[in-house]
């Protein structure tokens, strides 16, 4: 990856790099995975302090995802016509009050009221940031540019979690509140002085957005979003148990082999960003192939201990390089509305996590936690099925253009 200076010759993009701009929205990203997953480290602080209960204080990780999932897109609709460095700028100050408010929180309802207004931003700033990533490069580099903000959520989990989980460990958990509020000082900053002001496309009408955003053709691709996010979680939810009761590590074995699959979730971001810059289609459905075969062979490396480490970081390398391409896919076809579709498409993400999390309960429950993986691998495969289906009625709609009307009714 090359971070160049743009060239003034295309404004706002730079010529065989990515311009410095986007590290802006790297580090925005970087500050709000941190917010939306440290809160798993330091839950049993939180608890203790505020005299609730560990499933309580588990409602702050399911109201923040409830806030994702139904608040973003609301809010994307809400303010689709303000231009989009103004409303960037918005969303970080909204991210700073939000943290500051948990680092002052008296008590568990203000704590809780502090990370839905938090989780507002979540989808809001992804499905803008995309956006403008996309507007700053060449047409042929847009799947990349999405990818590098989006690594910023990736190395979140690999650097930001970890410190911030110490942070709360040692200093207590409001200053691991009051760490991602400067983190996203820094954010807002860096949008201040970097993000050109693009030129803003003529704004839909609400009616006109919420059209584009019903059509089927979208519908199919955030089903795909939320099933490749539902086999994911469905695994990756109960990761220690599996590594643990099955595997045979040792507990404190399990936080660098989840390093190591934050790794794999960096680079294959960033490899999936090129793929889907040079084939989209393809490059998805091979992904999505990989995860399934991944996903297959943990059912059976999951009983040793190299295999599984080695399969787990293949796994979440092919989990994440769907992302930069599915959210560019998602763009294209919503072209009316492009901010709020890729808003929505974090939201399917997010009912998707929350699915899978419940199935892989379910499974556990009524079948065996060594069922996970092939249950994960179906649930992916499921993507995989629909997204083919639907590549397929494209190229049949390319050699037969006379059947045009029901391309239309399709997409």
């Amino acid at each position: 990856m090359e971070i160049s200076q743009p060239d003034n010759s295309l404004p706002g993009k730079a010529k065989g790099s990515f311009p410095i701009s986007l590290l802006s929205l790297t580090v925005g990203a970087f500050a709000i995975g941190m917010t939306e997953f440290v809160i798993m480290g330091i839950l049993p602080n939180v608890a203790s302090d505020l005299g609730v209960s560990i499933p309580a204080a588990g409602q702050l990780i399911t109201m923040y995802a409830l806030g994702v999932a139904v608040g973003a897109p609301i809010l994307t609709l809400l303010t689709h016509r303000i231009p989009q460095k103004k409303l960037l700028i918005a969303l970080m100050l909204l991210f700073i009050a939000g943290n500051g408010l948990s680092v002052i929180a008296p008590n568990y309802a203000v704590l809780m009221g502090a990370r839905v207004l938090t989780a507002l931003t979540h989808g809001t700033f992804f499905g803008v940031g995309a956006v403008i990533a996309a507007n700053l490069v060449r047409p042929d580099k847009k799947a990349g540019a999405v990818s590098v903000m989006m690594a910023g959520l990736t190395i979140s989990n690999i650097l930001g979690v970890p410190l911030g989980t110490y942070i709360g460990q040692n200093m207590g958990w409001r200053a691991a509140f009051g760490a991602i509020a400067l983190m996203g000082v820094v954010a807002l900053a860096g949008i201040i002085l970097l993000i050109p002001r693009l030129q803003q496309p003529k704004a839909s009408s609400i009616l006109q957005q919420v059209a584009a955003l019903v059509s089927p053709k979208l519908m199919v691709f955030l089903l795909i979003c939320a099933l490749g996010n539902a086999g994911l979680f469905a695994v990756f939810t109960y990761i220690t148990p599996l590594l643990v009761d099955i595997t045979g590590f040792a507990e404190h074995s399990v936080t660098w082999i989840l390093v190591l699959f934050g790794i794999g979730v960096t680079v294959g971001n960033m490899i999936g960003g090129k793929l889907a810059d040079w084939k989209l289609m393809p490059s998805l459905l091979g992904t999505y192939i990989v995860v399934v075969l991944a996903l297959t062979a943990l059912t059976f490396t999951i009983r040793s201990e190299i295999a599984a480490v080695a399969t787990i970081f293949v796994w979440g390398a092919g989990s994440f390089a769907v992302m930069p391409g599915l959210q560019v896919r998602i763009m294209g076809i919503a072209k009316d509305a492009p901010a709020l579709a890729s808003t929505s498409s974090h939201s399917a993400g997010n009912l998707g996590n929350a699915v899978g999390a419940f199935v892989g309960g379910w499974v556990i429950m009524h079948l065996s936690l060594a069922s996970l993986p092939w249950v994960g691998a179906i649930l992916v495969g499921l993507a995989l099925a629909i997204g083919a289906g639907s590549m397929l009625m494209e190229r049949r709609a390319a050699v037969n253009p006379d059947k045009e009307i029901n391309v239309r009714t399709y997409g």
